[in-house]
C-alpha cells in the first residue's frame, strides 16, 4: 500500500480533505495531510485567497514540500484545487509514484516547467464546467503527461460543484460523484503502489 500526501484547497483542511485522508486509510493507505495553514480553515474564498495570497506562492510551495520531506519516494500525492497544484510542484521535485487532481491543475507550461516527470500516472477530477477550474490548461496538463508516457486519465462529473467531495460545502457537494471518484482514486493509487517495484 501507498503513503499518500493530501493537499489541501484554498480554503484549509475541512471536512472534504478530512473524509480523504479516512477513505485512503480505509482504502489500507497511509494518510498525511499538509496543515498548509497551521490550523486555519476559511468559509468563504475571497477570505481563503487573501491569506493564501498573504502567504505567498514560495512559502506556500515550501510548507507543501516540507509536509512531504520525510516520506519515502512511494509516495502518491492528492490535491484539491489550490492543492492540486502545489502537487504537481512537489511532484516536479522528488520522486512520487502517482499524482491525483481533484478540482484544479495547470498545465506545464502555466507553471514554468518543460515537462511532466517521465512516466509518472495522473488522474484529473473536476466538476463539468468549473468556472473556477481552466479546462484547457487541464487539457494540456493531461496532454503533458501523456507526451512524458503517463497514464493520464480526466474524469468530469455533471452536476456538481467546485469542491464536490466536500460534504461541509452543501452548494457544492455531491454524494454521488464523490463516490465515484473515490473509488476511481483508490483504484488507481491501489494500482500505481502494486506497480512501483517493477518500475524502478
Amino acid at each position: 500500500m501507498a503513503d499518500v500526501l493530501v493537499l489541501p484547497s484554498v480554503l484549509g483542511v475541512r471536512r472534504g480533505v478530512l473524509d480523504a485522508a479516512e477513505r485512503l486509510e480505509a482504502a489500507g493507505h497511509t494518510a498525511r495531510i499538509a496543515d498548509l495553514y497551521r490550523g486555519r480553515s476559511f468559509d468563504t474564498y475571497s477570505q481563503a485567497r487573501a491569506f493564501a495570497n498573504e502567504l505567498g506562492n514560495a512559502e506556500l510551495d515550501h510548507r507543501a514540500l516540507e509536509a512531504a520531506a520525510d516520506l519515502p519516494d512511494e509516495l502518491a500525492l492528492v490535491g484539491f484545487s489550490l492543492g492540486a497544484v502545489l502537487a504537481e510542484r512537489i511532484a516536479l521535485r522528488r520522486p512520487v509514484t502517482a499524482v491525483v487532481l481533484l478540482s484544479g491543475g495547470l498545465s506545464m507550461r502555466a507553471i514554468e516547467e518543460t515537462s511532466w516527470p517521465d512516466r509518472l500516472p495522473l488522474q484529473v477530477h473536476l466538476a463539468d464546467g468549473d468556472p473556477l477550474v481552466n479546462a484547457f490548461q487541464i487539457d494540456e496538463l493531461v496532454g503533458d503527461a501523456r507526451a512524458a508516457g503517463a497514464s493520464a486519465t480526466r474524469f468530469d462529473y455533471l452536476n456538481s460543484g467546485h469542491l464536490f467531495t466536500d460534504p461541509s460545502l452543501p452548494d457544492e457537494y455531491d454524494g454521488a460523484a464523490t463516490a465515484l471518484a473515490w473509488h476511481r482514486i483508490t483504484d488507481f493509487i491501489d494500482t500505481t503502489a502494486r506497480s512501483y517495484p517493477e518500475t524502478t
